[in-house]
């Protein structure tokens, strides 16, 4: 049984009803809403071979810094891959296969890309695309991946607003933010509830300097973010650092308890942004107390998964936030046993990732020289990261710090000898 979408692709499998079921995951899922797996459920049980339903379900869980989360998605590929496929679907598994079984994201991302030469209108090929070249750090290729599918697009064909959202992030992620702003707010036009194009107005008043609109943007929409949305802590997080932008620490502070840990989640995303957030507030001279306690608690089962070199970083914050030594040093050995390994978590982890994380450590232990040293070698690589700019701003932010409390200290050495002179 062949059918087509509502862009015109080819699907495997599907009836009638299973494809409206799929379409509506998809705008979800496309939305950054909540309510994708309902619908991707009932597509399922109607046409239990619809092979790009069990592609979106498999994308659900690939397209994470969670390693076990990507590996369960081999059972959905299994499954996926034993039916009957046209070409563009043998596609998407090769490329979910190349993470899942070989952790690859060049292949998956070359694979994509393939597609989307082919199938320009292939809106799920092209979100899986641009969440693995954000997961890889490539900015630039993000970017030339979404304006190569955009003569395919218009207002008229379902989805349009998930391509200018993907395209505002690109856009703001490589410094163009005029440019993102319109194409953000030209997504909100078609979907208001685009709660990707709301997070990329969200960077790029960020990187402008304008916390005040971006804290009025947020009170504003609160409506499409803060509600429903697979986002919201993430906003939350946002709304912080615009807080701290504003010289508000102890709001910033505030939020930290009442959004971001609120419910004490181990979703490594949310991890990422508590850590982020509370050794910000700490840099702003706010004391976290036991806060670290507690996140460093929730970060330990992840010291060895040797994934995510973003992942080590956000750890190592914790743990140093902690004076959780004991910790700290378990990260260190085990990244630099990752170092050695030919894998993709080795390569990021020997051009930054041990350094980073030893840089935080030595800083932790009051030894600023080392930290500048280490953190001196990481610019050039920072992007391989992954993430955003705003995300790895806080490496430039503990550089910084690092410098000034060497300043300091060489001041008051030198106003000692004077005195002593």
């Amino acid at each position: 049984m062949s059918r087509v979408d509502r862009r015109g692709c080819a699907v495997s499998g599907a009836g009638p009803a299973a494809l409206e079921a799929f379409e509506r995951a998809l705008h979800a899922y496309q939305s950054w809403r909540e309510g994708v797996e309902a619908p991707l459920a009932l597509a399922l049980e109607a046409a239990p071979a619809f092979v790009m339903a069990h592609v979106l379900r498999a994308y659900l869980l690939v397209c994470s810094r969670d390693p076990v989360r990507v590996a369960s998605a081999r059972a959905v590929l299994d499954r996926a891959s034993a039916l009957p496929a046209n070409g563009r679907e043998r596609m998407h598994l090769a490329a979910i296969a190349a993470v899942v079984e070989r952790d690859d994201f060049e292949s998956a991302r070359s694979t994509l890309g393939a597609l989307l030469l082919r199938e320009p209108r292939d809106v799920l090929a092209l979100q899986a695309a641009h969440s693995f070249d954000y997961v890889s750090g490539d900015a630039k290729g993000m970017h030339e991946r979404v304006e190569g599918v955009l003569p395919a697009w218009s207002n008229e064909v379902p989805g349009h607003h998930a391509v200018l959202a993907m395209h505002a992030f690109s856009l703001e992620e490589i410094g163009r933010y005029d440019e993102a702003e319109a194409s953000a707010r030209a997504a909100l036009a078609l979907d208001p509830l685009d709660a990707r194009a709301h997070h990329a107005m969200l960077h790029v008043f960020e990187m402008n300097g304008r916390a005040a609109a971006g804290d009025r943007w947020l009170d504003e929409h609160a409506g499409a973010w803060a509600t429903g949305s697979v986002v919201a802590v993430h906003c939350w997080w946002h709304r912080a650092l615009f807080q701290l932008a504003l010289g508000r620490p102890e709001r910033a502070l505030a939020l930290y308890d009442e959004r971001i840990r609120a419910d004490r989640s181990p979703a490594i995303a949310d991890l990422i942004d508590a850590s982020a957030l509370l050794w910000r507030i700490d840099l702003a001279g706010c004391d976290a107390g036991a806060r670290w306690a507690e996140l460093a608690d929730a970060w330990a089962p992840h010291i060895d998964d040797g994934f995510c070199s973003f992942n080590d970083v956000h750890a190592m914050l914790a743990f140093v936030g902690a004076r959780d030594w004991a910790r700290a040093d378990r990260l260190e050995r085990a990244l630099l046993t990752a170092h050695a390994r030919l894998t993709r978590h080795g390569k990021t982890t020997r051009q930054l990732g041990l350094a980073a994380c030893g840089a935080l450590a030595a800083l932790g232990h009051g030894d600023d020289s080392r930290a500048i040293e280490l953190l001196a070698s990481v610019p050039a690589q920072a992007r391989r990261l992954g993430g955003s700019h705003a995300q790895r701003d806080v490496l430039n932010l503990t550089r910084g710090r690092a410098i000034e409390r060497l300043s300091a200290r060489d001041r008051q050495l030198h106003g000692d000898r004077l005195r002593a002179a």
